[in-house]
């Protein structure tokens, strides 16, 4: 493989995130500052008209796809995208030893990603980051609406943003496909559209050498299937179907339940793609990778996890109620509410029907797996109620007298119990990572895969 440390020393110590405006600006000064290296397209609009401008760098006969903010809330791509494509431009050994050209997006939805950007400056804390939270309800993901037909599920109504990467799919059949994605709290994990073993030690070594853990806690579903420890096959939505038919209730309306597509890389198979996700935190601690052993099971932690996150549910609902009968159609937080709302019975029962069955579960909790369950869980759960409390001042916004009075209370009212329930989260034992540590993990992972097919090509060429 090429020798790519000296393009992840020169990372920069960044300070915050890059808000939308900054990196179409940086984009197109890149452009203008090498206009013999760098091309920039617009290969589609936002449902609200916003451009999507992709880089074109490189002439290798490979061609390397990597789009930043797949979720809205995760920036971390378009800051290694921000610095990849400068490195590409500057270093002209690296450039053309690479074999690739390069298609970089910094921003797949710019309309979510405008929705987080309260807290992109900082403060970086668990409190900040939920307050400013949103992301949108799964028909409305770029990463879950490419078409798939599978079973009783069938979806081909791909978002503007997602017909974009589409066409550009098709156009250019890409060797390797990057969704730069990254966890909120945790650990370093990794998907991969298949089992490359021998990238694994490298990948541990690109975390665990900026003193990042690895997630050994729990997967994020659990019917995803493990590689290694924290690499796991990044699947489609069959998986998801196939466990809700398995454990779900008999008779469940199948159609009804799953509102959205595949993602990008079971979409991409189509075109003998190899894609790649790595899974990084903003927040971690040590505990995500401690093995030592607890007085309880691996399955009584998470049936008491799914408990939490059941009971959480329903507590947001009676809050919801404060103010559903005024949510507009087009409240982008009310539509993520909905979403989770309207699975949360079914989502329990499915996943504790699992725990139970498999046996697996049946054996003493490693610390890892019970913080996994039992701590971050309230983290992600403090999530929804941003959602909950950004969705009634979204509505309070809109509306004047006797309704605004009520939004006004009702938001007061949420907004103390969302900061009481911060504050014990805040209690959690964690830390912030640098986002230059970000990057150099997200940009090393990235270029071992590419230079891995690379090879592979080259030996099968031969």
């Amino acid at each position: 493989m090429i020798d790519f440390q000296r393009i992840l020393d020169r990372v920069p110590d960044y300070p915050n995130f890059l808000s939308v405006a900054q990196m179409d600006e940086s984009t197109l000064r890149l452009q203008q500052e090498y206009p013999d290296l760098v091309e920039v397209r617009i290969i589609g609009h936002s449902r609200q008209n916003h451009p999507i401008y992709c880089l074109k760098i490189g002439a290798g006969e490979l061609n390397a796809l990597m789009f930043g903010c797949p979720h809205p809330n995760e920036p971390m791509g378009a800051m290694m995208i921000e610095y990849f494509a400068r490195a590409l431009c500057e270093d002209d050994a690296f450039r053309l030893e690479s074999g690739y050209t390069w298609y970089l997006i910094k921003c797949i939805d710019p309309d979510g990603t405008k929705l987080n950007e309260g807290w992109f400056k900082g403060p970086f804390n668990l409190t900040n980051y939920a307050r400013n939270f949103f992301r949108p309800t799964a028909k409305e993901q770029v990463e879950w609406t490419f078409p798939i037909d599978y079973k009783e599920l069938h979806f081909h109504d791909p978002l503007p943003e997602t017909q974009a990467l589409m066409d550009l799919m098709a156009e250019i059949q890409p060797d390797f496909l990057y969704s730069l994605h990254n966890a909120g709290f945790g650990g370093a994990y990794w998907y991969l559209s298949e089992d490359l073993p021998e990238l694994y030690e490298r990948f541990y070594h690109a975390a665990k050498s900026r003193n990042m853990p690895l997630a050994l806690g729990e997967p994020e579903a659990p019917y995803i299937k493990e590689y290694a420890p924290a690499v796991f096959e990044n699947g489609g939505i069959q998986d998801d179907y196939d466990f809700v038919e398995q454990f779900g209730t008999p008779g469940i309306d199948m159609a009804s339940r799953f509102e959205c597509g595949t993602g990008s890389g079971d979409y991409a198979r189509q075109y003998g793609t190899v894609s790649l996700i790595a899974e990084l935190p903003y927040y971690y601690s040590a505990k995500i990778e401690s093995d030592k052993l607890m007085e309880f099971t691996r399955r009584e932690a998470a049936i008491k996890s799914e408990t939490k996150s059941y009971e959480n549910y329903e507590e947001i609902r009676s809050y919801y109620a404060l103010y559903q009968d005024v949510v507009s159609e087009d409240n982008p937080f009310a539509k993520m509410l909905d979403m989770m709302l309207k699975d949360n019975q079914s989502v329990f029962e499915e996943h504790v029907a699992h725990i139970k069955a498999d046996e697996q579960y049946n054996v003493p909790c490693k610390e890892s797996e019970a913080f996994d369950s039992l701590e971050v869980s309230d983290f992600y759960a403090l999530l929804s109620w941003g959602l909950l409390l950004r969705g009634a001042e979204f509505e309070c916004n809109r509306h004047k007298g006797d309704i605004a009075q009520r939004l006004k209370e009702c938001v007061n009212t949420i907004e103390q119990v969302m900061m009481a329930k911060a504050e014990a989260v805040e209690a959690i034992d964690y830390s912030l990572v640098p986002i230059q540590t970000l990057v150099r993990i997200q940009l090393e992972s990235g270029l071992l895969v590419s230079g891995h097919i690379k090879d592979r090509k080259e030996k099968k060429g031969k």
